[in-house]
C-alpha cells in the first residue's frame, strides 16, 4: 500500500463485493469469503458490519464526536459530556473507541467488524458492545466460533486488552498477512501530512500529541499469533491497476 491507501485517501488496493456487501483489501477477499462459508456450515451468517472506511467517513465520525453530536464514551462505556472537556481531553476521549482519521486500520481494507446476521434477521440491532460477544450475549456463539476458527483463515483480533489505548473490540477482525505489513508503515510524518489542513477538528491538539497517539493507539495492539494455513502464508498481491508501494 502507498501512503494515500494507508491513510484512507486512496482505493487502489480494494475490491468491493456485492455479497456480502463490503469492501476489502484484494488479498483478504478470498480468505474472508472462505471463513464466511465455514461459518455458514457451522450455523452462522458471518456479516460484515463495517469493512473499508475512507478518510472522509472517519473524519465525519470523529468530528461528530468532537462536537458532541455523536455519543463518546469513557473507558467504562459511560457517555461523556464533551462540552465540559477541554479540546485535548476531547481528543483523548474519542481515541478510546474511535480511530484518528488517517490512522484507522479500516483504511487498509484488512479489518472488518462482524456480527451474526441470523441474529440480526430476528430483529436484533447490533450495538458493538463487548457484552454482546461474551457469554449470554447476542453474538457470543459466533464469537466463540471465531476464537476457535478465524486463525485458519489468517484473521485475528487486534484489540483484546483493556486499560491501554483502544479498548477491547471482540467484533473487530484483522487479516494478518497484510495488516502486519501495513502497521510498520504508519509514521508520524505520514499521519501529520494526512491530518494537517484536512478539516479534522482538534487539529492542533492532535498534531501536538501525534507521536504519543501513534504509539498508544496505532502501534500498541495485539500482535498476530503464529498461524498455519494457506491463507496465513498468503503473500499479498495488489490489484493490477495499483502502483508499487510508496509513501507520498
Amino acid at each position: 500500500m502507498n501512503g494515500l491507501e494507508l491513510t484512507g485517501r486512496g482505493r487502489g488496493h480494494l475490491v468491493t463485493l456485492a455479497e456480502p456487501p463490503c469492501t476489502l483489501h484484494a488479498a483478504a477477499v478470498g480468505a474472508f469469503l472462505a471463513m464466511r462459508a465455514a461459518a455458514r456450515q457451522a450455523g452462522f451468517d458471518l456479516r460484515p458490519l463495517s469493512s473499508f472506511r475512507d478518510f472522509e467517513r472517519q473524519r465525519a465520525i470523529w468530528n461528530a464526536k468532537y462536537r458532541g453530536e455523536r455519543p463518546a464514551l469513557d473507558r467504562r462505556g459511560r457517555p461523556l459530556d464533551m462540552a465540559s472537556l477541554t479540546p485535548g481531553e476531547r481528543v483523548e476521549a474519542i481515541l478510546l473507541w474511535s480511530a484518528l482519521p488517517g490512522a484507522s486500520r479500516h483504511h487498509w481494507g484488512t479489518d472488518v467488524d462482524v456480527a451474526d446476521g441470523g441474529v440480526i434477521a430476528r430483529g436484533y440491532q447490533p450495538r458493538l458492545e463487548t457484552g454482546e460477544y461474551r457469554r449470554g450475549g447476542a453474538f457470543a456463539a459466533l464469537s466463540d466460533w471465531l476464537g476457535r476458527n478465524m486463525q485458519r483463515f489468517g484473521f485475528y483480533r487486534p484489540y483484546t486488552r483493556r486499560g491501554r489505548g483502544v479498548q477491547p473490540e471482540p467484533w473487530h477482525l484483522s487479516f494478518a498477512p497484510v495488516s502486519r505489513q501495513a502497521l510498520p508503515m504508519m509514521t508520524v510524518e505520514l499521519l501529520a501530512e494526512a491530518i494537517r489542513g484536512s478539516g479534522v477538528q482538534g487539529e492542533s491538539e492532535i498534531l501536538e500529541r501525534l507521536p504519543a497517539i501513534l504509539e498508544r493507539y496505532v502501534r500498541d495492539v495485539d500482535p498476530p499469533p503464529r498461524m498455519r494455513s494457506r491463507w496465513a502464508r498468503l503473500s499479498p498481491r495488489r490489484p493490477a491497476q495499483a502502483r508499487r508501494p510508496r509513501l507520498p
